[in-house]
C-alpha cells in the first residue's frame, strides 16, 4: 500500500517569494509617472491666465480705433482691424531711432555686466576666508537694500559733472547697479566649482587670468546665461534711468520714446498699446530663439 505525501513549501521559500512580489508592485507604482497632479496644473492654468489675459487685450486695443475703444468694454476683437495704429506709432515714436539706442545700451550692459560681475564675483568667492574680502561682499549685499530715489538726484548731478548724460553712463550705470546682486549669483555658484580644477592648471604654468577664462569662465553658462537675461529685461524695459541721465533727445530709449504719446488731459490708447507690442517684439524674438540655449546651460549646470 503506497502512500501519497503532499509536497509542501518551506516557510523560507513563502517568504522569499512574497516579499519579491511586493517589491515589483512598489516598484511599479513608483515608477509610474503618468499620474497628473491636477492642484499643479490648475496653478499653472491660473498664472497663465494673468499673462494671456492682459495680453490679448494689448492685442485687442492696439488694432481697434478709438471709436471702437469707447464704445465696447474693450475685449471684443476689432471688426475692421485699424492696421494704421502700427504705422502711426513708428512715426510719432521715431521707432527705428529709438530702437537702436536701446539695442546699444542694452548689449552694452549685458556685455559690461557679465565680464565685471563675473570677475569680481570669483575674487571674493576664492578669498572669502580672507576679513577683507568677506567685508567687501557683505558691502555689496548691503546696496541691495539701497532705494534707486534716496541717490537719483545726486546722480544726476555727478553723470553731468562727469560728461556721462549719454548713452555710455546708462551702461555704467547699470553695470554698477547691477553688481550687488549678481555677484551674489556669480559667487554661490563658483563656490560650487571643485578648486582642484584651478590648482590643476595652476600646475601647468596657468596665471590667476588664464586660470579664470579658460577653466572659470566656461562654467559659468548658466549663470551667465542667468544674469544676461536679467539684465536684457532691465535696461530693454527701463524708463527711470533713461528719463533722469539721457539729455540728448536723439538718445532716448523705447520708453521715453512711448512717454510722448501720452498727453496731459488724454491719451491716444491705440496708438499707445501699437507702441508697446512693437517694443516688445524684438525683445520677445530674442527670447524664442535663446530659450534653448538657456535652458540646456540651466540644465548642463545643474547636473555639473
Amino acid at each position: 500500500m503506497s502512500t501519497t505525501t503532499t509536497p509542501q513549501i518551506a516557510p523560507s521559500t513563502a517568504a522569499i517569494v512574497v516579499p519579491s512580489r511586493r517589491r515589483r508592485r512598489s516598484a511599479v507604482d513608483d515608477g509610474d509617472t503618468r499620474r497628473t497632479n491636477w492642484w499643479a496644473t490648475a496653478v499653472i492654468a491660473v498664472c497663465a491666465l494673468t499673462v494671456l489675459i492682459p495680453l490679448y487685450l494689448a492685442v485687442v486695443v492696439a488694432l481697434k480705433s478709438p471709436d471702437q475703444l469707447v464704445g465696447g468694454t474693450g475685449f471684443e476683437w476689432p471688426n475692421p482691424v485699424r492696421w494704421e495704429n502700427f504705422a502711426e506709432a513708428w512715426e510719432r515714436t521715431q521707432f527705428p531711432q529709438a530702437l537702436m539706442n536701446t539695442a546699444l545700451i542694452t548689449v552694452g550692459s549685458v556685455v559690461f555686466t557679465m565680464f565685471t560681475s563675473s570677475i569680481a564675483a570669483y575674487a571674493l568667492a576664492r578669498n572669502m576666508h580672507r576679513p577683507f574680502f568677506k567685508g567687501v561682499f557683505y558691502y555689496l549685499l548691503a546696496a541691495l537694500f539701497i532705494p534707486f530715489p534716496i541717490i537719483m538726484l545726486p546722480l544726476v548731478k555727478q553723470t553731468a559733472l562727469l560728461g556721462l548724460d549719454n548713452q555710455v553712463g546708462v551702461i555704467i550705470l547699470y553695470t554698477i547697479y547691477g553688481l550687488s546682486l549678481n555677484v551674489f549669483i556669480y559667487s554661490a555658484y563658483i563656490r560650487s566649482i571643485p578648486i582642484e580644477l584651478e590648482e590643476a592648471a595652476r600646475m601647468d604654468g596657468a596665471s590667476t587670468w588664464r586660470v579664470f577664462w579658460q577653466v572659470i569662465f566656461p562654467l559659468l553658462t548658466p549663470m551667465n546665461a542667468t544674469v544676461g537675461i536679467l539684465t536684457c529685461v532691465w535696461a530693454w524695459n527701463d524708463f527711470i534711468l533713461p528719463l533722469v541721465v539721457l539729455t540728448d533727445p536723439g538718445a532716448r530709449t523705447l520708453p521715453l520714446a512711448q512717454y510722448v504719446l501720452q498727453g496731459q488731459y488724454n491719451t491716444d490708447y491705440t496708438v499707445a498699446f501699437a507702441s508697446y507690442l512693437m517694443a516688445m517684439a524684438p525683445l520677445l524674438i530674442v527670447y524664442i530663439f535663446s530659450q534653448r540655449w538657456v535652458i540646456s546651460g540651466v540644465t548642463r549646470g545643474s547636473i555639473k
